[in-house]
């Protein structure tokens, strides 16, 4: 088996348009098998939801008009349910621990199964309105999913997690991210961000899988 082809995706935890592409990563796998490879990585969108949102919104509703927002997005998606009280009474204030968490998490275990514990985390928030913005229920969330919360805490405490965090929050900055979910292939060559179709998505991995190696030196 050759190398797998890298996909570097960006997102943040809170936002609706990576819990859609959520399928999508899921028929990836499916499809692609070992051929593909999907390294998570978080941006920052949702890191002051009081600022992003509550001043942003101010004029369309607040909180409740950027509820009514995220349920109107991911209506037409039925592999992305979301609660009809998203962003109403449950309102976390930052995403960073949430993504901290993560980024523990792929430290103490592995790439995968950190991937499966942010598809929980945004489960528990947009289904069951959890408040993801809290360390305790993210822990919580961890535990349940069968991961050491001492053993993450540990990572969080001496920085480590930290530092991972804050090197993805660099990169995003650095190639000038342009939104949540952005799919990254082809060593930087293609991006795709925002709600990009399967299709799409297929379409490129297909050209990048089947296309000669000396093509991409082309000018």
């Amino acid at each position: 088996m050759g190398t797998p082809l890298v996909i570097d995706y960006y997102s943040d935890v809170l936002c609706v348009w990576a819990w859609i592409a959520q399928r999508r990563l899921e028929e990836l796998h499916q499809q692609w098998g070992d051929s593909v490879a999907v390294h998570h990585h978080y941006l920052n969108l949702f890191g002051d939801t009081s600022k992003r949102i509550g001043q942003q919104w101010a004029d369309r509703g607040g909180f409740d008009g950027f509820g009514q927002h995220v349920r109107e997005a991911a209506a037409p998606y039925e592999n992305a349910p979301v609660s009809k009280t998203i962003w109403q009474q449950v309102r976390p204030q930052t995403s960073a621990n949430a993504h901290l968490l993560l980024k523990a998490t792929e430290l103490a275990y592995s790439r995968e199964i950190s991937s499966q514990l942010a598809t929980a985390l945004r489960q528990a928030f947009f289904v069951s309105c959890s408040d993801i913005g809290q360390l305790p229920v993210l822990l919580t969330l961890a535990k349940n999913a069968d991961l050491d919360p001492d053993q993450l805490q540990a990572l969080i405490a001496n920085g480590a997690a930290m530092s991972a965090l804050m090197a993805d929050y660099k990169a995003a900055q650095d190639l000038a991210l342009q939104g949540s979910p952005t799919w990254i292939m082809n060593n930087g060559r293609q991006i795709l961000y925002g709600n990009v179709g399967y299709r799409v998505l297929h379409a490129n991995i297909e050209e990048i899988l089947k296309r000669p190696e000396q093509e991409a030196s082309w000018c």
